[in-house]
């Protein structure tokens, strides 16, 4: 028999749609390197801009010619290595095992734990440094972790050369290398299953009392249960979402080449180092974005050539 039902309105692929417990983005998971680096770095959503660049994309309509690209600009002062953490796989997934701040007995201790294979995982805990961006009010640093790649002594060897040093964009990642970007969405409050889930506008012979902007029904009286899955009104933005594959058009050093007239909306103007990534990033204004190794990476290589940057005011758009 054919079902003749329609397809539920909406996905399901990011659910329950409850706000994030935090505005650091958490991943999880990070694609295996052979060498020592770090896997990912932090910054600050600025706004959006446009470049002019020649397309290099492989059997693209438009190859070798010059095209308009729209380019998020990310905000990225140098961040802070404050302290070593080691881990163990556990049953239950991987546990901190030891850490240290950079005290001398400390780290031979790390050192005997790596030789003895007490230790699975090695990563670097990072502070960011949002007193250094203009733009920003809030002062406090956010503290979170980096995973390091390569074998377990090349990363105790990196962390050991990085430990209370300041790491810029440019030293983790090369222009023209893909990122996935992951940050906590817009908050909207609470809205409705028409805007939350997709749903369709009742007719009008349907509505009740001229209202048409919810479900027909919740479900049959018996069993006196509602599924989970009914669209209902609830919670919608501040998400956090990761996007794949964007890639980094420029590393810049000088704000002058990005900042338009009457600097970003909502932001200012950029005042550090700056990194422009092809297309749009989640997440409004100053909102802290977190890059990781791209997991799924295109086989576009080499560096962008970029004709133009556009710094024309943004006030009135």
């Amino acid at each position: 028999m054919v079902d003749k039902n329609r397809p539920r309105k909406g996905s399901l692929a990011f659910s329950p749609r409850k706000r994030a417990e935090s505005e650091i983005p958490r991943i999880r998971s990070y694609p295996d390197k052979d060498t020592a680096k770090l896997l990912g770095f932090l910054g600050y959503k600025a706004g959006m801009t446009d470049i002019v660049v020649v397309d290099d994309k492989p059997n693209s309509v438009t190859e070798g010619s010059e095209i308009t690209v729209p380019v998020t600009v990310i905000e990225v002062p140098r961040i802070s290595i404050i302290g070593i953490r080691g881990y163990k796989e556990t049953p239950y997934g991987l546990r901190p095992f030891t850490e240290t701040d950079g005290s001398k007995d400390k780290l031979e201790e790390f050192k005997e734990m790596v030789e003895k294979e007490k230790l699975d995982e090695i990563r670097l805990k990072i502070k960011t440094s949002p007193n250094r961006v203009s733009s920003i009010p809030k002062k406090e640093s956010e503290i979170t972790e980096m995973p390091i790649g390569g074998e377990l002594k090349d990363q105790l060897d990196l962390a050991e050369e990085l430990l209370g040093e300041k790491v810029g964009l440019n030293e983790v990642y090369d222009e023209g290398e893909f990122v996935d970007v992951s940050a906590v969405t817009k908050g909207k409050g609470t809205e409705g299953p028409v805007k939350r889930w997709g749903v369709k506008i009742q007719d009008r012979k349907a509505q009740r009392k001229g209202k048409g902007r919810h479900i027909g029904n919740l479900g049959p009286w018996h069993p006196t249960h509602v599924r989970w899955q009914v669209p209902q009104m609830g919670q919608t933005g501040y998400h956090q979402r990761t996007e794949l594959n964007k890639r980094i058009m420029k590393i810049g050093s000088d704000p002058s080449e990005v900042n338009p007239e009457g600097g970003f909306l909502k932001y200012g103007e950029v005042s550090n180092n700056y990194a422009l990534l092809k297309g749009s990033v989640p997440g409004p204004s100053k909102r802290l974005v977190r890059m990781r190794d791209a997991i799924r990476p295109k086989g576009i290589e080499g560096k962008p050539e970029i004709k133009y940057i556009s710094t024309e005011s943004k006030q009135g758009v």
